[in-house]
Order: structure tokens, then C-alpha cells, then sequence
């Protein structure tokens, strides 16, 4: 079974890299991603409606003629997720892919096990304040193209993050990168000591990621 997901891995990512390759990245492409990012910084930092404005043109212009671009990026993200969910999780975990995805846990006590979730859209909403822990340490993996990340730990669970983004921004506790090519690396003063304990592994195209201690 390993070695069949191993495969089926490797194959995303040829398949991906090679369209990718005989359809070469135009600056038209691009500046569609630059609008899909500059509306999401948008809409998390302004009340407006401006930034729902300039993520829909960004997403119009990069399907607008783009599809073998954006086929190649999912191929190849979907095959990164494999190998990645496969290197997090050293046992069984649930494994998630969608197109479209909300997954939103904040209203009621809700139970976290070990997961791994690949979307080519996603919104995650996670209150770990409300969460039940069956392990000391479970595993996260949120993987795909165009992600909304919101997190909220409390302070009794300690969490480790490894958080990367193409586009967008990312924001774990005092660390904070935006622009081009974010990636951060951060765990809370409590993460050894903890009885408890969340390891977050994200990356995304296009994110905006926001991990907050309460």
C-alpha cells in the first residue's frame, strides 16, 4: 500500500511538472495570482467588500484561458500532499481531497485525530479550545491551492507549526511573513512541557494562515 501511494504520488508530480513545462508561466498568469492574493490580504484586513471584489477578477483571470496552468499546479499539489501526509503520519490518520472546502469546528465540543485534508479551495476554522484529544500528540496536514487557515489554540495544548504559502501570509504567534514565498517555522514556549500537544503542517499556493494563541 505504501509504495502504491508512493507511485501515485511521484506520477501527480511528473504529470504536473511536465504541463506545467510545455505551457510556460506568462506574466498574464502572474498578476491573476498577485489579485487572487492582494484580495485576500483584502478581506482580512478590511470590513469593505474591495477585497471580494479583487479576488473574484484574480480567479476569473486565472481561469480565463489558464486551465493547463491550473491543472499542472493541482497535479502537483495534490502529489506533494500524498508524499507529505504519508512522511506526518507514521500511523492510520483520516485522509480528506476536495474541491471545495469549509471545515469549520467552533461552536460545540468537537474530537481531533490525526488528519490530513488537500483542497483546491478551502476555508478551515479551527477552535482547539472546544477540541477532544484521544492522543498526546496529533498531527494536522491542510494542504491545496487557495486556503483560509484560522486556528485558535489555548494555552494548556502545545502546538508546532510548519506553515508555508507561495502567496499570501502567515501568522503563528509573534512571527508573521507576507508577500512572496512565506514560510514559517514555530512552536509555543509550552510545546515540550505540554500534556497535550497539536503539530500543524500548511502550505498553500495562495494562503492566508493565522494560527492564534488565546
Amino acid at each position: 500500500m505504501g509504495n502504491r501511494n508512493r507511485n501515485t504520488a511521484i506520477m501527480l508530480i511528473v504529470a504536473g511538472l511536465f504541463i506545467l513545462i510545455e505551457h510556460y508561466v506568462s506574466f498574464f498568469t502572474i498578476a491573476a495570482l498577485l489579485f487572487i492574493a492582494l484580495g485576500i490580504y483584502k478581506i482580512r484586513s478590511s470590513p469593505d467588500k474591495t477585497g471580494y471584489v479583487i479576488l473574484v477578477v484574480g480567479v476569473f483571470l486565472l481561469f480565463s484561458g489558464h486551465f493547463t496552468f491550473i491543472l499542472s499546479v493541482v497535479l502537483i499539489s495534490l502529489g506533494l500532499f500524498y508524499m507529505k501526509s504519508k512522511q506526518a503520519h507514521r500511523e492510520h490518520a483520516s485522509m480528506k481531497q476536495s474541491l471545495l472546502e469549509s471545515f469549520k469546528r467552533d461552536k460545540e465540543p468537537w474530537e481531533l485525530k490525526n488528519i490530513s485534508m488537500w483542497n483546491v479551495v478551502g476555508e478551515v476554522y479551527m477552535d482547539l479550545s472546544l477540541v477532544m484529544l484521544e492522543e498526546k500528540e496529533t498531527t494536522v496536514v491542510l494542504q491545496g491551492v487557495l486556503g483560509d487557515v484560522d486556528i485558535v489554540v489555548p494555552e494548556f495544548i502545545g502546538v508546532s507549526v510548519n506553515a508555508s504559502a507561495l502567496i499570501g501570509q502567515i501568522k503563528a504567534g509573534n512571527e508573521k511573513e507576507t508577500g512572496l514565498v512565506n514560510k514559517v517555522v514555530w512552536q509555543s514556549p509550552n510545546y515540550e512541557s505540554s500534556d497535550q500537544k497539536v503539530k500543524l503542517i500548511i502550505s498553500y499556493l495562495v494562503g492566508d494562515i493565522d494560527i492564534k494563541l488565546v
